[in-house]
């Protein structure tokens, strides 16, 4: 297999790295935090019109681009570099996934435009599960708890997985959601509250698509996870090139460097095996096996940067004006959703 991006792969690449950086010139990232919306929406209707973000997975039948998962896999690590808050994930990838998955293509047009469909599928503990969930479904309405829905706050429409009949099914339901406080403040999560909340049934068995779904997930997070890497390695090289001490550079003393070395090592693993979680979103082999490898090893590797992040910037790392202490809330919110670490090595050794 061929590690490399296209021609076409680096443009996309490019461009959205391009519109971002031009962007936070005007909206800088702590003011799209602290927008009502949780991100910018100038610069996410920007993504959507000018370069199709939000399309590039979806069929051209359905209003979208036609290309793969990879490719969002692309414009996700740049999003992940910056930081940018977006609704990529739980709006363009997991909610668009779930709609393919169900053959119930309605709402596909609008996610392809950008709007916002969130997907609520965790139970009461947090737990995006495969086998079920807590919301249950009779006679057309739903009861229960969803917690962790991304940008279920924002959404103009909700998906749930529910229970019915004793397996998994899909339900499109209108009901407000509450925001909930998360430590990464650029990922805005939601509750769900179904108190005999009217829904409409989309597919009434989901068992299969769950699995795959849940791979899907932790695979675009491992995009998000070696973009953020890649920017800690990136700017602690360039902290240690200006910084100096004893009259000289501290990228100049040995032990520096070997930990540096160390974290590009990191880096350029957790993106290789990203890249190939990527292309077995894309193609469908081995799907959940190489999720499981991917988010494992991302995750870690992500953490880890950010912590040496966080020690070779010194003090400044730790004050909220540094960028370095969002990129180690984020290493860690990623590094838990979806599964952490050792929930998908569990899932390898029994082949879950």
């Amino acid at each position: 297999m061929h590690f490399a991006l296209t021609d076409e792969q680096r443009e996309l690449a490019a461009a959205v790295r391009g519109m971002v950086t031009r962007r936070a010139a005007k909206t800088d990232l702590r003011a799209a935090i602290d927008s009502p919306s949780g991100y910018d929406t100038e610069l996410w209707s920007a993504l959507c019109e000018q370069i199709g973000v939000a399309a590039l997975a979806i069929p051209e039948e359905y209003g979208g681009a036609g290309f793969s998962l990879f490719e969002t896999h692309v414009v996700l690590e740049e999003l992940g570099a910056s930081l940018t808050p977006s609704p990529l994930l739980g709006s363009g990838v997991l909610a668009a996934q779930a709609l393919l998955a169900a053959d119930a293509p309605e709402l596909l047009p609008e996610i392809a435009a950008g709007g916002v469909v969130a997907l609520a599928w965790a139970d009461r503990a947090g737990r995006h599960r495969t086998d079920g969930s807590d919301v249950v479904a009779s006679a057309g309405t739903l009861n229960g708890t969803a917690t962790l829905v991304l940008d279920g706050a924002q959404a103009s429409h909700l998906l749930v997985v529910a229970m019915a009949d004793g397996r998994p099914a899909l339900f499109q339901a209108d009901v407000a959601a509450e925001a909930t406080p998360a430590v990464d403040q650029t990922l805005r999560f939601a509750q769900v509250e179904f108190r005999d909340t009217p829904a409409t049934l989309l597919a009434a068995d989901f068992t299969e698509a769950l699995p795959r779904l849940h791979a899907i997930a932790a695979i675009a997070c491992t995009a998000l996870q070696v973009g953020g890497a890649q920017s800690c390695l990136d700017r602690t090289v360039a902290h240690l090139k200006e910084r100096e001490q004893f009259g000289r550079p501290l990228g100049s003393f040995q032990a520096l460097k070997h930990r540096v070395a160390d974290m590009l090592v990191q880096v350029e693993t957790a993106r290789s095996i990203s890249w190939a979680a990527g292309f077995a979103a894309s193609n469908g082999d081995d799907l959940v096996q190489q999720a499981a490898y991917a988010k494992s090893w991302c995750s870690e590797a992500f953490t880890a940067v950010a912590a040496e992040t966080v020690q070779l910037h010194g003090g400044i790392a730790i004050t909220w004006e540094h960028d370095a202490q969002l990129y180690f809330k984020r290493a860690h919110a990623l590094a838990h959703l979806f599964g952490d670490a050792r929930e998908h090595r569990a899932r390898l050794r029994t082949g879950a």
